[in-house]
């Protein structure tokens, strides 16, 4: 018998297998060996989910629900099987930025469903999105793009802002998380198109 997701556990899934994947890749490229890769991309995949559930006082889900490791083994097993290194690109790019939008989404709707004021419902919507690929970033020793460049944290916490406000109004939940996370992705593709940057200090 087929399992049925509920809508939290389905973006759950969606995030930790794509940031696993992207995680696994990653650490490919920089030659760590099977057990590295593994490592950076059950961090990459989980990290930012087990914050939020810490701070929300519940389990994190791959504790609870041993199906979402699956997610992770499946990606390493995916890239250990290809052999082949492909260096960032527009393929991971694209993949690191729908798991970006699903993340915040997540994060968001669960802090609402265990009935968390708006303000850290929003914000755990961008720490569930950009903890894990910056723990990845830093595991792999490469600058983290969240500190740096492509307006990573802006276009999580637009999404979640959509996403939040939304449910607020009364919107639909699928309707409020397709929409939240069009707009993640939206923002972070145009920032990347137009080399929008957050400012620097000089």
């Amino acid at each position: 018998m087929l399992r049925e997701f509920s809508l939290i556990e389905l973006l759950d899934f969606l995030s930790i297998f794509i940031f696993a994947l992207v995680g696994s890749r990653v650490a490919a490229d920089k030659g760590l060996d099977y057990g590295g890769i593994s490592l950076v991309a059950f961090i990459a995949a989980v990290a930012g989910g087990t914050l939020r559930n810490v701070f929300l006082g519940i389990p994190p889900v791959w504790i609870t629900d041993y199906f979402m490791l699956l997610a992770v083994i499946a990606a390493v097993i995916f890239t250990l099987l290809l052999r082949r290194v492909t260096r960032i690109g527009k393929t991971l790019l694209v993949m690191d930025t729908f798991g970006l939008s699903i993340a915040a989404v997540s994060g968001s709707y669960l802090a609402l469903e265990n009935s968390v004021g708006w303000l850290p419902a929003i914000l755990l919507g961008v720490i569930t999105a950009v903890t894990g690929g910056l723990l990845r970033d830093v595991l792999c020793q490469l600058e983290p793009v969240l500190l740096h460049r492509e307006t990573l944290g802006t276009s999580a916490l637009l999404g979640s802002v959509v996403f939040v406000v939304l449910a607020q109004l009364g919107a639909a939940d699928s309707t409020a998380a397709i929409i939240g996370g069009l707009v993640v992705v939206l923002m972070r593709f145009i920032s990347i198109k137009m080399d929008w940057h957050l400012p620097k200090f000089r």
